[in-house]
């Protein structure tokens, strides 16, 4: 049974990606060198990046909190049961959009400055940006009672 499920697009990461894949393309696109093989290469990279990256699917269901990026090839879960509080914060500019390393735990992150920082009961801290959160923090105190 699915108690939460939200999805928050990273709109601005997408663009900033496909432009960047678009301008290291084109700007090596006419010539007949490595340099061009190496600018397709990284676009390429950018591209995939875009499809790993552009939404971030936060889920509570069946006593498991999932956070998966994009396809779902990236994913963080945990038992709701391992969860001793959490929290509404808001977030440095700086900490950037993916996963990174923070103050707050481990951040998952694709757009905006709001999120909501987890600890579990060993004491591990995670963060996972959302545009919702006080919803995801009221469905994970639901789920913890």
């Amino acid at each position: 049974m699915t108690r939460y499920e939200h999805t928050q697009t990273g709109y601005v990461m997408v663009w900033v990606l496909f432009v960047a894949a678009y301008a290291v393309a084109s700007g090596r696109f006419f010539e007949a060198s490595s340099a061009r093989q190496i600018s397709l290469v990284i676009s390429v990279l950018f591209l995939i990046a875009i499809v790993v990256f552009y939404k971030l699917t936060i889920t509570i269901e069946n006593e498991t909190l999932c956070a998966s990026f994009g396809v779902g090839l990236i994913r963080k879960k945990l038992p709701v049961s391992e969860i001793a509080e959490c929290e509404p914060i808001r977030i440095r500019w700086w900490y950037g959009w993916g996963i990174y390393l923070t103050p707050d735990g481990w951040l998952y992150n694709v757009a905006g400055w709001d999120a909501v920082a987890i600890t579990l009961r060993d004491g591990r801290k995670f963060a996972f940006g959302t545009d919702d959160p006080d919803g995801l923090v009221a469905a994970i105190r639901a789920a913890i009672s």
